[in-house]
């Protein structure tokens, strides 16, 4: 079988326009995020710092098809932006989410675990300072 005849049994087989075009959500959704971040000049790692996570979690982000509202505004919000979302039917038009600033969105990043890490760190009791042992100290460790 000959690669355009398996894509042909492929995209004839049932399901195959409904997966195809959830695919195309997906990549439209990854491609978008990407763009806007771009268009900013800021890489993963910039807008990470932005958001509060770290710069693998804004590449999941970035190629999820499973990202919540939530997720997607702290996204937009990191960029300056406001998200909204909006259902069509027919020729109405519904706001569901619109083109708000998030409610008790962070003024700056929310720590990280890594940073959480750090803080502990520093924040360890200080060391014990040693004085000579007195004399009473002495005669019991002799005895």
């Amino acid at each position: 079988m000959n690669m355009k005849s398996w894509e042909k049994k492929v995209l004839d087989s049932p399901g195959a326009n409904k997966r195809v075009a959830e695919i195309e959500d997906e990549l439209r959704l990854a491609a978008g995020l990407t763009a806007l971040r771009e268009r900013e000049g800021l890489s993963q790692r910039d807008l990470a710092k932005r958001i509060g996570v770290s710069q693998p979690r804004v590449a999941a982000i970035e190629q999820s098809r499973n990202v919540t509202l939530d997720v997607l505004e702290q996204y937009v919000d990191a960029l300056g932006g406001r998200l909204e979302i909006n259902v069509i039917k027919g020729t109405r038009k519904v706001e569901l989410i619109g083109g708000r600033k998030r409610a008790g969105a962070p003024k700056k990043p929310v720590a990280t675990e890594t940073a959480a890490r750090k803080n502990r760190a520093a924040r360890k009791p200080a060391a014990r300072v040693s004085h000579p042992p007195t004399k009473a100290a002495s005669k019991r460790r002799s005895a």
